[in-house]
């Protein structure tokens, strides 16, 4: 009996973190994808024009130096779930970063060339990926009820040493793949869609 129950501890040892994981990427993306659809077309829309830009980035770069944790009690008191009230924070914090970096981006590489950037745009979906993952790891931390965040704090609470440590190679690891996927997507998509220079009108 001690042996069945052993293993079976040790199968759901096994199968918590992967899980976790998972759970921790469904609210990312949830929060993600909705903020690239809506982000790269007005960082774009920003960057094409001289006076948008110098009006807008600084208006969306003055929510952008805030914390997008900070907002978490507020979005709990708003949507009175966790799990939703972590998707906005996703939201939010991948919509600024997509929108101040594209668009910076986008505006700079303007001046030299006929296209939108390509690369530029994927820089700022590998920013704007890095900060909503890290917002989500947090808030999962402070509220949260399931995920890798809040696995390793309950490590951290139990003091169980061994799998706190594990539970941060489960992150390291899978914040590590997101990045290299969006570095990949970016180089195929420039790839696809070559950067044309602007001819020199020898002025």
């Amino acid at each position: 009996m001690s042996l069945a129950i052993l293993a079976s501890v040790q199968l759901e040892t096994q199968w918590r973190l992967p899980s976790a994981i998972l759970a921790s990427l469904q609210l990312l993306f949830w929060g993600y994808i909705p903020a690239v659809i809506l982000g790269v077309p007005i960082a774009i829309l920003i960057g094409k024009n001289r006076l948008s830009y110098h009006i807008f980035r600084r208006l969306f770069q003055i929510p952008g130096t805030i914390p997008s944790i900070v907002l978490l009690p507020l979005a709990l008191l708003a949507f009175k779930q966790t799990q939703i009230a972590i998707i906005f924070i996703s939201f939010i914090s991948a919509l600024l970063q997509i929108i101040i970096h594209t668009s910076m981006g986008v505006r700079q590489f303007q001046q030299n060339s006929n296209s939108l950037g390509v690369s530029y745009i994927f820089t700022g979906l590998r920013l704007g990926i890095r900060v909503a993952w890290f917002a989500v790891i947090a808030a999962e931390m402070l509220a949260g009820t399931r995920g890798i965040g809040f696995s390793i704090w309950e490590a951290y609470k139990l003091k169980k040493v061994s799998d706190l440590i594990v539970a941060i190679l489960y992150l390291s690891i899978t914040s590590f793949l997101l990045d290299q996927l969006l570095e990949l997507g970016g180089y195929v998509a420039s790839q696809l869609f070559p950067e044309e220079q602007k001819e020199d009108s020898g002025d």
